[in-house]
């Protein structure tokens, strides 16, 4: 059984603050995340999942959209995957 995950390009980014959004350690980030390159690595995970044009809370005015992945395991497991795959796409 899998459940919904939700996947912001904010989580990613590098350069912004734990307030403003980021899930991950600055090391893991990477700068201005998109969400073609967040596409990308849930393909190759062979994760399925699609397209929202929502905006993260604490980023309102940011109109940069999300992704909803079918994930059965923790979205802290799923963030963290997603986040070293595009690290390596650097």
């Amino acid at each position: 059984m899998s459940a919904e995950r939700i996947l912001y390009p904010c989580y990613f980014d590098a350069t912004l603050q734990r307030r403003e959004g980021r899930r991950v350690p600055k090391e893991l980030g990477v700068k201005s995340p998109d969400l073609p390159a967040i596409e990308a690595v849930l393909r190759k995970m062979k994760v399925p999942y699609r397209l929202e044009e929502h905006h993260h809370p604490a980023r309102w005015a940011e109109r940069e959209g999300r992704l909803v992945a079918e994930w059965g395991g923790s979205k802290e497991d799923l963030i963290r995957r997603v986040a070293k795959r595009l690290g390596d796409r650097k």
